[in-house]
């Protein structure tokens, strides 16, 4: 006789493979989400880096990059503070910025050293942008002050393998710079900044010399003679095309005599900044004479002439131009008339400054024909130099 069994048996449960998968599902749309996310943040910081750049590259004095780098900086990323540091070992930039270039004298958050070492010894090795607490040993002479804050970043400004300088970004989070922060954002600001304090003490070394125009901060007439033969000579040996404009400030009698000279000389500075913002970096621009401003486009047919003087044409009439420094002051809707004239030359020896002069009185006539049409319009010539 068999013994019954006094084992329990157990029912086997088979996982439902739905919703194994659902959950799945969930987990990669929240690693999407998440992703999503970081992509839009780094976007967002990628652009306001790059809106940031442009800025800094368009000042065009010492005094203007000195507060888009300090003031523009700690607001747009939302710093506690922000410090320039400069090797200036010959007191060149100290000097000029004694003089016109900045008025008010030098800004508060600039500091120049004779040696960098002398402020930070670890400077000396600095090559990409370092990220750590700050230690008062190491920082104290590079942010002095009552005030520490607890992390900071230190933005080397090189150009030409030599470290001119450094920018020092400053928190009151302790988790702000670290060590394991990415950097490579800062190391190409850095690079930005160093090529536009390079650029501000030329133009600031130009303003002493004679070669710019010191109500605009454009080069003037005499510079310009000079640029444009020596790009005559150059896009001839490449063989290619060079594009003059002459432009001329509609009814600027006008201006002057219905609001005075100093309101004159404030919308001459404005026109000539948004002239300078539809420029490219190897373009030249230069401020002719009186309400007259010129432009060298090279490596550019007339069409390509025709294209940049309408986005400037349109760049200056866009938005009125104040008349004052009053909130409740007058403005004026700014129009230009612009000629155009391209120059081809060939091969063989040249008289330059003859071409040059040539070239100029092309773009002139056309600008005389633009005058005589209306004003606030384009015209081309139709005519190369050769």
């Amino acid at each position: 006789m068999s013994r019954p069994s006094t084992g329990t048996r157990r029912d086997t449960v088979t996982p439902d493979p739905t919703e194994a998968l659902e959950r799945e599902n969930e987990a990669l749309r929240a690693r999407l989400a998440a992703l999503t996310e970081e992509v839009g943040r780094n976007d967002a910081l990628l652009r306001k880096s790059q809106e940031r750049e442009l800025e800094l590259l368009r000042a065009g004095s010492l005094a203007q990059l000195f507060e888009r780098l300090l003031n523009g900086l700690k607001t747009s990323y939302q710093l506690d503070g922000v410090m320039l540091v400069l090797n200036d070992p010959q007191h060149e930039i100290r000097h000029l910025i004694s003089g016109d270039d900045l008025a008010h004298g030098p800004q508060a958050g600039v500091m120049f050293v004779d040696a960098l070492m002398t402020v930070a010894p670890q400077l000396a090795a600095l090559e990409r942008p370092w990220l750590g607490p700050y230690r008062r040993a190491d920082h104290e002479l590079l942010l002095p002050g009552a005030d520490h804050p607890s992390s900071l970043a230190l933005i080397p400004l090189r150009r030409h393998d030599e470290l001119d300088g450094v920018l020092v970004f400053t928190s009151n989070d302790a988790y702000r710079f670290t060590r394991e922060l990415a950097s490579d954002f800062l190391a190409h600001l850095g690079l930005v900044a160093a090529i536009c304090v390079e650029n501000a003490v030329n133009r600031a070394r130009l303003l002493r010399s004679g070669l710019t125009d010191f109500l605009t901060g454009f080069h003037n007439r005499r510079y310009l003679h000079a640029r444009l033969r020596e790009e005559l000579a150059r896009v001839q040996r490449a063989r290619l095309p060079l594009v003059c404009l002459m432009i001329d400030v509609d009814h600027f009698k006008r201006i002057n005599d219905q609001y005075g000279h100093l309101a004159g000389d404030a919308v001459l500075r404005e026109v000539a900044q948004r002239i300078d913002a539809e420029m490219r970096i190897s373009d030249t621009g230069a401020r002719f004479g009186g309400d007259e401003f010129a432009m060298v486009l090279s490596q550019a047919d007339i069409a390509d002439g025709e294209r940049v003087a309408r986005r400037v044409l349109n760049a200056v009439r866009a938005q009125p131009i104040p008349v004052g420094s009053g909130a409740n002051d007058p403005s004026e809707t700014v129009t230009l008339s612009i000629g155009v004239a391209a120059a081809n030359p060939g091969p063989g020896p040249h008289d330059y400054k003859a071409l040059a002069e040539r070239l100029i009185a092309e773009a002139d006539a056309a600008l005389y024909r633009a005058k005589s049409s209306g004003r606030n319009r384009v015209a081309t010539s139709p005519n190369v130099v050769v």
